[in-house]
């Protein structure tokens, strides 16, 4: 508590700035001051928040890396878009739109924002699994989409708890 807070808070109560506050009524004062009971934000929350702008830079690259793809930026004549079969043209516009969706979703924490960085994981899960021919089946990002959908919601389940309902 600075010097300021400690002096009009012992003219509130009477006393002189020179006047020590008790310590309990310092605690009191400090917890309800302090920026987690003023935003109403707590531990995880504040976790789950850092998880999705992580998350949300993560998906700009990755929307990014698909756009470089289809305007030729990134990449040989041999693996130029109009190369390319028709499946893998349009999983690579999908998810060329969908990751900069959900990046400024996750960013601004919304509920949206976390829906559609949540079908872009299923997305990747199906066509990685389902139609290796398009991107040649890397078990690798599907895992990788798995631990971070289940750190999505380990870190959602404690936040949620945190709330008085």
């Amino acid at each position: 508590m600075n010097k300021d807070t400690r002096q009009s808070m012992a003219a509130r109560m009477g006393r002189g700035a020179n006047d020590d506050v008790p310590r309990d009524q310092v605690n009191l004062v400090t917890a309800m001051t302090s920026p987690d009971a003023e935003t109403g934000e707590s531990t995880w929350t504040t976790r789950l928040v850092l998880f999705l702008r992580v998350m949300a830079v993560l998906s700009m690259i990755k929307g990014l890396y698909h756009w470089a793809q289809i305007t030729g930026f990134i990449g040989g004549e041999e693996s130029a878009f109009e190369a390319q079969t028709t499946q893998w043209q349009t999983a690579t516009v999908y998810f060329a739109v969908i990751e900069l969706v959900a990046a400024v979703g996750l960013w601004l924490a919304t509920p949206w924002g976390a829906v559609v960085w949540l079908t872009t994981i299923v997305s990747t899960a199906v066509i990685e699994l389902m139609f290796p021919t398009i991107y040649g089946g890397n078990l690798f990002a599907v895992l990788v989409s798995l631990i971070l959908l289940a750190a999505y919601l380990v870190l959602a389940w404690f936040s949620a708890r945190e709330r008085p309902p």
